[in-house]
């Protein structure tokens, strides 16, 4: 995520008006410093962790659905029929 800030904050430094180009390294520290404090508020997750959540989250799911199945099947063999 570093590098992106810094990519960023180097294209904002950039886009600033020539008169201010004197001052680029400054403007593109402070920048890259903004950008670091507003995504820190965020409370973004990395692509891994996001990954793995993803993950247990579809192998949640498919367990749902094999109970939900199985709830099915047992409905449809009515209350008198014993259970294995």
């Amino acid at each position: 995520m570093k590098d992106g800030i810094e990519a960023l904050a180097s294209r904002l430094a950039d886009a600033v008006p020539d008169g201010v180009r004197s001052v680029r390294g400054e403007v593109e520290q402070n920048f890259a410093a903004i950008l670091r404090a507003g995504l820190a508020r965020l409370e973004l997750v990395t692509r891994e962790d996001f990954d793995v959540q993803a993950a247990v989250l579809a192998r949640t799911r498919a367990k749902l659905e094999a109970l939900e199945a199985r709830v099915a099947e047992l409905e449809a063999q009515g209350p008198d029929t014993p259970t294995a």
